[in-house]
């Protein structure tokens, strides 16, 4: 996998998925995994365009659930062939929705993927709407476990926050890190 900053990657022809995919957790492996099937299915790449720090905890200093180092980690094991990790702060957060659309144009994409309530742009005045003006454009349905709660990184922030890790870490479709006592 090549990891770049955003505006740094042109490529003929791809599949796009976009999140900020903190905690790449079920939901997130959902929307990539698909996604990497399609890319599979034109035979083109797949690239992962997502967003350092996660806007939440840039503007609402939410706590990290996947640092950028195990983010890479999984991402490459999702069988992802790029990811953009765009810079964000406020001159990025200022970008128009037009300004996003023409950094896609660069990678060409044969389809762009995304999750519930997606929207980018200054002010989040951008969504799948927007996306589909210019690009074939997906919506991947939320992701729910077993008793029907929608899977979220807010909501496992919540779980962790409560001390429910058995539960976050399910959510995040791994296993909590083994405690050792020294």
């Amino acid at each position: 996998m090549i990891c770049l900053q955003n505006n740094q990657l042109e490529l003929n022809q791809s599949v796009v998925t976009i999140g900020a995919f903190d905690g790449i957790h079920r939901g997130h492996q959902a929307l990539i995994k698909n996604a990497k099937a399609r890319a599979d299915s034109y035979g083109v790449p797949l690239v992962v365009y997502t967003f350092d720090p996660p806007p939440k905890v840039y503007f609402q200093n939410q706590s990290i659930l996947t640092p950028l180092s195990e983010k890479k980690k999984f991402l490459e094991e999702l069988g992802v062939s790029y990811t953009v990790f765009a810079s964000f702060d406020q001159t990025y957060a200022s970008r128009s929705v037009k300004e996003f659309i023409d950094e896609l144009r660069l990678v060409n994409p044969q389809e762009v993927w995304v999750g519930p309530e997606f929207n980018f742009g200054k002010g989040k005045s951008g969504s799948i709407v927007d996306l589909a003006e210019h690009f074939t454009a997906f919506q991947h349905p939320v992701v729910t476990c077993p008793e029907g709660e929608v899977i979220s990184s807010t909501r496992i922030r919540e779980l962790f926050k409560h001390q429910n890790i058995e539960q976050a870490y399910y959510l995040l479709g791994r296993k909590p890190y083994a405690v050792t006592n020294a």
